[in-house]
């Protein structure tokens, strides 16, 4: 009988092949329900619980972001604290050094005593209302938009004697033609209420809010002819540091009722024939004025002829007074953003177009 061949035997066998795919299969089927459980929502979450814990979420982001401007807004009332107490040391520096003039000087040695002691009272008053308005910062009127934008950069706002023209003309009630027409015929109450004239109201009470409590101000409103917004007096300047002045100016200014053409040439030769002067100017205008040497006595007026009679009207402006202008918008005068801009370059002042959401 032939010898039986004896079968070599192999590790790699069917048998372990077996083995070896049913245990990859079971590491992939777990790897899958891990997975699985891992992507898959957290059961038995209602939508009432899901919906509490969003708006938890929201209100986590908007305590934060109420905590950040809380921050900043301490940060910024202490730079005004610490303005208005280096104010108030100041003219308390000034006060000691008249009262030691008007001790030592004799009637005869000066002949100007009454406007020495007029001005030692005037900085008394400043010195009392800085001290009074220390913790809330050094405005003399408080005034917060509702626009996003509430500062502006590059905008002087010193000054010994400020004086702010606010345009009253036609054009104020709107920023197209065809509305300004519709406008201009509607009663003074509602002129008063014309969107365009508020926000001109709104920018007026943000520059006396923010004049320092060591100026003096007054407010001229323009048409064809020229209005202080306070009592009959122009040649009449007010203390910033008096509540009680500027409480009249913004009641005053929110009287007056938009109307007629613009005459830029009259108002500075009035705020020319000031005593004293203003060392800074604010113009609040939508464009270029109608009436004036030039103009035309009747019927339309022409953007070139606009210019022209602007051209002479800043010849009315002494040297070194500063103007500042802020243009609002008006359809049609393509000639008043290079003329304004042009003026304040010369005049070393400043040229604003503000965004229809400021102040």
């Amino acid at each position: 009988m032939p010898r039986r061949k004896i079968r070599e035997t192999s590790t790699f066998s069917l048998s372990f092949l077996d083995i070896m795919s049913c245990g990859l299969g079971a590491a992939v089927l777990i790897f899958l329900l891990l997975k699985h459980v891992v992507d898959s929502p957290i059961p038995n979450q209602e939508p009432q619980v899901m919906a509490e814990i969003d708006l938890l979420e929201e209100e986590i982001l908007e305590g934060e972001e109420d905590l950040v401007r809380i921050r900043n807004t301490i940060s910024d009332v202490s730079d005004e604290s610490v303005t208005a107490q280096g104010l108030a040391r100041k003219i308390q520096e000034e006060l000691e050094e008249l009262k030691s003039v008007l001790v030592e000087i004799t009637p005869d040695s000066i002949p100007d005593i009454p406007g020495l002691k007029a001005k030692l009272a005037k900085l008394e008053n400043q010195k009392a209302a800085i001290e009074s308005t220390v913790p809330a910062g050094n405005k003399a009127f408080e005034f917060t938009g509702d626009g996003e934008r509430q500062y502006l950069t590059g905008l002087r706002l010193g000054g010994d004697n400020v004086l702010i023209l606010v345009d009253s003309s036609a054009s104020m009630l709107d920023e197209s033609i065809v509305n300004v027409l519709r406008r201009r015929n509607m009663s003074d109450e509602l002129k008063r209420q014309a969107p365009k004239w508020e926000r001109t109201l709104a920018i007026t009470q943000w520059i006396v809010a923010n004049l320092p409590l060591s100026s003096d101000f007054q407010i001229l409103s323009f048409s064809d002819e020229v209005n202080p917004v306070v009592s009959d007096e122009v040649n009449a300047w007010y203390e910033v540091a008096d509540r009680v002045s500027v409480a009249s100016a913004v009641q005053g200014i929110n009287q007056v009722v938009p109307k007629n053409g613009t005459n830029l040439e009259q108002v500075f030769e009035v705020a020319m024939s000031m005593t004293p002067k203003p060392d800074n100017i604010f113009v609040l205008t939508d464009g270029l004025p109608t009436i004036g040497e030039g103009a035309p006595e009747s019927g339309s007026i022409s953007g070139a002829q606009r210019y022209q009679v602007f051209r002479r009207a800043v010849q009315k402006l002494a040297p070194g007074i500063p103007v500042n202008t802020m243009l609002l918008p008006l359809e049609g005068d393509n000639y008043a953003a290079g003329a304004f801009w042009s003026l304040a370059i010369r005049t070393q002042g400043s040229f604003v177009t503000p965004a229809r959401d400021w102040p």
